[in-house]
């Protein structure tokens, strides 16, 4: 490392320690206009690539071509519809507080800014996804025990 180098090497043998020691997948840290971060890759969180990837249709390498312009067009139309809120983290998603009570809100419900529609599981904590504004939940994008990664649409509110 050169001493114009602004990331000093102690602090990133420090982070890398701290991803070891709390069994963490990332850890970032902002400094100013420095942004370090620090990821264990895909293959330590185990719970995306298998329950979430849907397996793709590779089978028939002439039919690919064809086949490739309307999935995209579909998934495109289906992955950022208007007025979607994303979700902020990866996780898993609970649609309910438990599985004994019923879903915080169905499609179809009327919402308040505020009011939980969702909770994401990330590192063993609960994290309330929030309506960030009033309307109608015309739509739930995901489903009980689903993984999600960060900026994947949750739900629409219009």
């Amino acid at each position: 490392m050169s001493e114009d180098s602004p990331i000093d090497p102690q602090l990133v043998r420090e982070l890398a320690a701290i991803l070891n020691e709390t069994d963490l997948f990332e850890v970032e840290v902002r400094h100013g206009d420095l942004k370090l971060r620090l990821s264990r890759g895909p293959a330590q969180s185990g719970y995306a690539a298998p329950a979430y990837a849907p397996p793709a249709p590779a089978p028939a390498p002439a039919a690919a071509p064809a086949a490739a312009p309307a999935a995209p067009a579909a998934s495109g139309g289906e992955a950022a519809p208007e007025n979607a809120v994303t979700s902020p983290m990866v996780g898993t998603v609970y649609l309910r507080p438990s599985p004994e009570e019923p879903a915080f809100k169905d499609a179809g419900a009327d919402v308040k800014e505020g009011d939980t529609i969702l909770l994401i599981e990330a590192m063993k904590t609960f994290n309330p996804i929030t309506a960030p504004r009033s309307g109608k939940l015309t739509r739930l994008m995901v489903t009980d025990g689903q993984p999600v990664e960060f900026g994947e649409p949750l739900f629409v509110i219009d």
